[in-house]
């Protein structure tokens, strides 16, 4: 009944200095799994204590051995190089990689312990044998998965859904006409086109690591912003657009900022050439770019209060319904057993219990 869980990242907020998106859903996801009788078993670092000072060992299993496990869920690592390419112990290491690859190598290459290699940022290379191995199964968040993967998306927490009210959402102060909360990783291109040109004449602001923000004198910058103030930075503004490097955005790979704006109210621009753009936010808010995100914006300010505003953001809350981290969860485990059909069960309970 023990699936490892392999993640390099925190269970609560964390740091400041970390890109750890999936900080938004991890810690739910596993309080789902436990509760669902499966005993989680994180086996990497346990940065809520070592970094943040945090300590969750009552609450979790933390374990840096190799316990018996029934199965394994990596979220996947690649490497990087002068962090966790360079040697343990050396200044600015971190073994994330090195602990996974262990991790690889005694469940799934030496005992075909049933895998599931959950590639959140779509690094996995195509021609990893991994991919072809008879105990691994490979996930996205993509709905237009490569070959072989199948999709387990970008989990939202039920409550987080269930707790937000729109006609709340639509009456709430919201100075700001557009923001984007998240990194430049890969994004230039789609903030050049959308964000930039808006920008210029809207309230705005954008929250995260731009190292490089030249080409944008106009834009204000201020900063990577503490995990628990991104719900605020939302709340505080129209809209977002939802900015993708492009490995995302021809997939169809939404990431966490979809939900954490739409469950504050903040409505999801969508760029209409994202593939599977109808799945992540209604037509009218498609953009084409930065006079359409200009033009839109501008719409939602005069809509701002209404009961069109209202009815708008609960069509943009159906839209996270197919993305529940219950239904997420429910995914994970089915691939997993998809993985023990010629081997004995993941437990000895019936059926149902997978799908609860």
């Amino acid at each position: 009944m023990k699936i490892g869980y392999s993640m390099w990242g925190f269970l609560t907020a964390g740091v400041l200095d970390t890109p750890d998106g999936s900080r938004a859903y991890r810690r739910p996801l596993i309080d789902r799994l436990n509760d669902a009788g499966y005993q989680v078993v994180l086996l990497q670092a346990n940065r809520d204590l070592d970094e943040a000072g945090v300590d969750l060992r009552g609450a979790y299993c933390f374990d840096a051995g190799l316990p018996e496990l029934s199965a394994v869920i990596f979220e996947w690592r690649w490497p990087l190089p002068g962090r966790n390419t360079t040697a343990c112990g050396s200044e600015g290491h971190t073994c994330d990689l090195h602990r996974q690859q262990g991790l690889i190598e005694h469940y799934t290459l030496g005992r075909s312990t049933p895998t599931l290699v959950w590639d959140l940022d779509r690094q996995l290379p195509a021609d990893d044998p991994l991919r072809g191995h008879p105990a691994v199964t490979v996930a996205e968040y993509a709905l237009l998965p490569n070959p072989g993967a199948v999709t387990v998306t970008c989990p939202v927490p039920d409550e987080a859904i269930d707790d937000s009210e729109p006609g709340d959402l639509a009456r709430r102060a919201r100075p700001l006409d557009l923001v984007y909360v998240g990194n430049q990783y890969g994004r230039d291109d789609a903030f050049t086109t959308f964000f930039a040109p808006a920008a210029a004449h809207l309230a705005h602001r954008v929250a995260g690591k731009w190292p490089r923000t030249e080409a944008w004198p106009h834009v204000t910058f201020t900063g990577r912003a503490p995990f628990d103030e991104v719900a605020t930075i939302h709340a505080a503004a129209l809209a977002t657009v939802l900015l993708l490097p492009e490995r995302y955005r021809a997939a169809g790979h939404q990431t966490s900022r979809l939900f954490e704006a739409v469950t504050q109210g903040c409505l999801p621009l969508t760029p209409a050439d994202t593939a599977c753009a109808d799945a992540f936010a209604p037509e009218v808010l498609h953009v084409h770019d930065g006079a359409d995100v200009l033009t839109k914006t501008r719409w939602l300010r005069r809509l701002s209060g209404s009961s069109e505003h209202r009815d708008l953001i609960a069509t943009c809350l159906t839209y996270l319904e197919p993305y529940r981290l219950s239904r997420q969860a429910a995914m994970l485990l089915h691939a997993l057993y998809q993985l023990t059909a010629d081997r004995p069960p993941l437990c000895d309970s019936d059926s149902e219990r997978t799908r609860a």
